[in-house]
């Protein structure tokens, strides 16, 4: 059997450290060795490669094509050893930290409110929310466990669904004091539309879901997270389409109002993520079960 094909371990190291600091002093400092010493182990992986990594130049060195391609892949590589290595130290006894990546505003009026309990039942561990509603990459973003809306079916992960959402048109209550209240579907015209720019139909399964026609409208900013969008219909700077319970303070205090008593059930769900390969850490157990019993 073939054994891997790989470099000096330390050469590598030091690669990265020098193309790090742009620097052989600095990188030889950091990793306690003379300067010579870096240079020689870097110049041995370059041997061993057959390829230049560093232009060298009278006073200063830079990364050549092959050396800035293979420095992303060495330092993503050792960034996922050094974060294994605190997994593996920090889990011990159920300890360490749990990362969720959490869709901001979710995670701002559903979740953190609710986090005390669970921060109590469990001091052991320490809780890091990330701000996360792009592409669910567990091992880019360093998180344990996600809540995303979509249709459950992430790849190499868990997928519980937690709450489906009910949208609803709403505004700010002196639009209804001007000259075209919403008092119905056509005035919706005479008004900018705003859009959430990572649900960009967002508006037409509204339209198609309440049967109304949609024609002639006015488009408004595009936002990319609910509470720009709650903020932007509080200022009057258009009308919004929100899901229900991220907006209840709002109606109920009167800084915002909906107009329409038709609420449309939104193209997807809320999902707790969790990933696969963390699935067994007992942080993420305590989490799972946690968030899962609050929803009963």
């Amino acid at each position: 059997m073939r054994g891997r094909l790989l470099p000096s371990l330390n050469a590598i190291r030091t690669f990265e450290a020098v193309a790090r600091h742009n620097s052989f002093t600095r990188a030889a400092e950091e990793l306690n060795v003379t300067q010579s010493a870096a240079s020689r182990l870097v110049r041995s992986l370059e041997e061993y490669l057959q390829v230049p990594l560093f232009a060298r130049h009278s006073r200063r060195i830079e990364l050549t094509d092959q050396g800035r391609f293979y420095n992303e892949l060495v330092r993503d590589s050792l960034d996922l050893i050094e974060a294994g290595t605190v997994e593996l130290i920090s889990s011990k006894a159920g300890k360490g930290t749990l990362s969720i990546g959490m869709l901001p505003t979710f995670g701002t009026r559903w979740l953190v409110p609710r986090l005390s309990s669970f921060q109590e039942a469990h001091p052991e561990i320490a809780i890091n929310i990330i701000s996360s509603d792009g592409e669910l990459d567990f091992t880019k973003e360093r998180i344990d466990v996600a809540i995303r809306f979509g249709h459950g079916n992430w790849p190499d992960a868990i997928c519980d669904a937690l709450m489906g959402e009910e949208v609803q048109v709403v505004c700010s209550p002196k639009l209804m004091e001007g000259e075209h209240p919403l008092t119905h579907y056509d005035a919706l015209r005479q008004h900018r539309l705003i859009r959430h720019s990572t649900r960009p139909n967002g508006w037409e399964h509204w339209f198609r879901s309440a049967g109304v026609q949609r024609e002639d409208l006015v488009w408004g900013p595009s936002l990319e997270h609910f509470f720009m969008i709650i903020q932007a219909a509080i200022a009057g700077l258009g009308v919004a389409l929100l899901p229900n319970f991220l907006v209840e303070d709002e109606i109920r205090n009167g800084t915002l109002v909906a107009p329409f008593p038709v609420r449309v059930a939104g193209p997807g769900a809320y999902y707790l993520v969790t990933s696969a390969a963390k699935s067994e850490l007992p942080r993420v157990k305590l989490f799972r079960k946690w968030l899962l019993e609050q929803l009963k």
